[in-house]
């Protein structure tokens, strides 16, 4: 209770100046370096294990702005359906404009849907910018049967969305912090509404922030919570520096997110997340000596002993 009582009450004095002569201040959090109210801080690396972006995308998106994604593509997909014609060369290939292929040219046998709608085979091609040619259609699936085929928005595809990384906020925040001393971390968990094209299909999307991984910049171990934090008096996510120096705090965020396709009203569940990255400004740490002065600090002019 003491412990707490002293660390807020040296925090409130430090948010409440603009700077201080060096000096020494003793720690009143001993070994606690970091942690998050209600919560302990782990070690990173199992908390983090997401599903490896192996595969390409064939979203397009749309929506404006962002930075720091876990995954940047640079290739480029194209899909549609349409019937399989067979080569003489023994290659499944499209068939034309038409839909139908050439004369003599066998076409691939529709499936049997039990009165169904059929849909086409799927077909895929690529383009590695800044190269323009595209490669050649490759057939992806040998078509369904139910109608309509609404596109999945898969892991993959959510990560090359322009998710804004939250920004990292901190208090102080004159450009120091305190030695020895609390720093309080947080950022802005407000989800984003982005929309995208998923074989012609008008895609919303709606990513939510989950979890976060603070790295203090200092080498000490990161804390990871689903806390996002809160500005003071707040002490949800915090951190001790207890060297002098500089430092910048990074934060790492997790997305989750679900989609809707136009023209179907269902919510649907993106299986695997996405994750964003933003790296605040450099800092110092210093130490702050205090001592008693013959008046007020915040008088214009200052007096000299202050």
């Amino acid at each position: 209770m003491i412990e707490r009582a002293m660390a807020t009450s040296g925090l409130a004095a430090l948010l409440a100046v603009t700077g201080a002569t060096a000096g020494e201040i003793q720690s009143e959090e001993g070994t606690r370096r970091s942690y998050v109210r209600a919560g302990t801080n782990t070690e990173r690396g199992d908390a983090f294990e997401f599903l490896a972006g192996w595969g390409q995308s064939q979203a397009s998106p749309t929506a404006p702005g962002g930075s720091g994604h876990s995954v940047v593509p640079t290739t480029r997909w194209e899909y549609m359906h349409a019937m399989a014609c067979l080569e003489v060369s023994g290659h499944w290939v499209p068939a034309g404009d038409d839909g139908g292929c050439i004369s003599g040219v066998p076409q691939a046998p529709a499936l049997d849907c039990a009165g169904q709608g059929w849909v086409e085979p799927r077909w895929r091609r690529f383009q590695v910018p800044p190269a323009t040619d595209w490669s050649p259609w490759r057939r992806v699936d040998y078509g369904s049967c139910g109608g309509d085929e609404l596109p999945v928005l898969t892991a993959e595809e959510f990560r090359r969305l322009p998710l804004p990384a939250p920004s990292v906020h901190m208090q102080p925040d004159t450009g120091w912090v305190l030695v020895n001393k609390e720093t309080i971390a947080y950022t802005d968990p407000t989800p984003v509404t982005l929309t995208t094209q998923l074989l012609g299909r008008t895609v919303t999307v709606e990513a939510t922030p989950t979890r976060f991984t603070y790295e203090w910049g200092d080498g000490s171990r990161p804390v990871v919570t689903s806390d996002p934090g809160a500005p003071y008096p707040a002490f949800d996510v915090v951190h001790v520096y207890e060297d002098l120096g500089q430092a910048a705090i990074t934060i790492t965020t997790e997305w989750s997110g679900r989609y809707q396709v136009e023209g179907d009203p269902q919510w649907r569940e993106v299986t695997g997340t996405a994750t964003t990255t933003a790296t605040g400004p450099v800092f110092e740490i210093r130490e702050v000596r205090t001592r008693l002065v013959t008046g007020l600090c915040t008088d214009d002019p200052k007096p000299d002993d202050c």
